[in-house]
């Protein structure tokens, strides 16, 4: 009896959904760590590459990975694969070359280049960070922050040469920066090609060095730069200054600066994406009663009307007072305030009959309570429960 198949994508390790960067990057992985060329002789080993290329070979041909989807291994069985291969599939549609060539750099030491390594390079980038408060996160804000940054060297001007001198030509790699060896593979021989080792991908030697930069040809000094910081802007994002990372090699351009925002708590705010979220305590005659209710709020103080019957815990909804759109100012979140309860803790007498009495009328039974205790002598109070409550519990 055969052998049963393992699902593809269960082979490379991805999701269904996997895009085509996904499955290479998987392939490449495993083709590395199974390569018979890194296990000689392991049988396991070169079982595990076969069935790998098999999936690989499938998944990133796009009328293939149709069929497999709709039929599963059925789809190539019966001579449906093609000639040659692992497990009788091609590799049409997937670029092997390039993957192998970058394995087999990888494997030997070296490492595909697309381009001259002395070419013009973009700098590296540069990573900072800075501190805000919560208003400066909503608002917007300009901030200055200090760092040290590289600079051609003013002494050799980038040579990295003593002046009056100039670098060599690497006699090893003749100034291209790189060299090409042959490797015997598993699929006959392979080209690779690596950085000089002498000259490390300049393609010139300097014999005597700047004393300024050590032959670098940069020197570093601290820098303030002025950092502009979006209204809406969240903990954790980063601000790309383009242009202010380190400088670029051989004439390429300068890398970026990302400065990482650190945004500080707010006594009363927290924040969800758009949204903000605050408490507000309201008496119990403000609940019962309703009224006008005075609320904080990014953009100052607003009044909200509480309605009569209010329970503690209600949220309410303050439209268009939450965080601004990164992408369009014109748009903001809104502003979440939950309603609790604030129930008192020292009562007058004349507090604890009011409350006796407004338990009676709504027929509990600490008002009756209240009736005894009061006794059949006790006269009438002019004003009415209402009032009181409103005297005795209203801010």
């Amino acid at each position: 009896m055969a052998e049963s198949k393992r699902d593809y994508y269960e082979v490379l390790g991805v999701d269904k959904n996997a895009d085509d960067a996904a499955l290479k990057k998987a392939y490449r992985v495993l083709a590395k760590k199974y390569h018979p060329d890194m296990n000689p002789g392991d049988q396991a080993a070169e079982k595990k590459f076969k069935e790998a290329s098999e999936a690989y070979a499938v998944l990133s041909d796009p009328e293939k990975r149709r069929q497999y989807d709709q039929f599963g291994h059925a789809a190539f069985e019966g001579g449906a694969g093609g000639a040659g291969g692992f497990g009788g599939f091609d590799f049409n549609g997937a670029d092997m070359g390039d993957i192998f060539g970058d394995i087999f750099g990888d494997l030997f030491g070296g490492g595909r280049r697309r381009g001259p390594a002395n070419g013009p390079m973009q700098g590296a980038n540069v990573r900072s960070s800075v501190r805000i408060t919560f208003e400066e996160a909503i608002f917007g804000c300009d901030k200055e922050i200090s760092l040290n940054i590289k600079d051609e060297c003013t002494n050799c001007h980038g040579t990295g040469a003593k002046p009056g001198t100039n670098p060599t030509t690497c006699p090893k790699c003749g100034g291209k920066g790189q060299v090409v060896y042959s490797q015997q593979s598993l699929f006959g021989m392979v080209q690779n090609v690596q950085n000089c080792p002498d000259c490390h991908g300049t393609g010139k030697i300097i014999k005597d060095k700047c004393p300024n930069c050590a032959g670098t040809g940069y020197t570093s000094s601290k820098k303030t730069i002025q950092v502009s910081i979006p209204a809406g802007i969240d903990n954790g994002q980063s601000i790309r200054i383009r242009g202010k990372g380190e400088p670029g090699v051989n004439g390429g351009p300068r890398g970026d600066l990302l400065v990482e925002v650190v945004v500080g708590r707010h006594n009363n705010f927290t924040r969800q994406d758009m949204d903000i979220f605050s408490n507000v305590e309201i008496s119990f005659a403000q609940a019962a009663l309703g009224g006008d209710l005075k609320v904080s709020t990014v953009d100052g103080d607003v009044i909200y009307t509480v309605r009569p019957g209010t329970q503690s815990g209600t949220r309410v909804r303050l439209k268009g007072k939450g965080v601004p759109s990164l992408r369009n100012k014109n748009l903001r979140g809104d502003q979440y305030v939950t309603l609790i309860v604030r129930i008192p803790t020292k009562l007058s007498e004349e507090a604890k009959r009011a409350l006796r009495e407004f338990d009676a009328a709504t027929g509990n039974s600490l008002g009756q309570a209240a009736a005894v205790e009061g006794g059949a002598a006790e006269k009438p109070k002019k004003k009415s429960f209402i009032d009181k409550l409103k005297e005795n519990f209203e801010d």
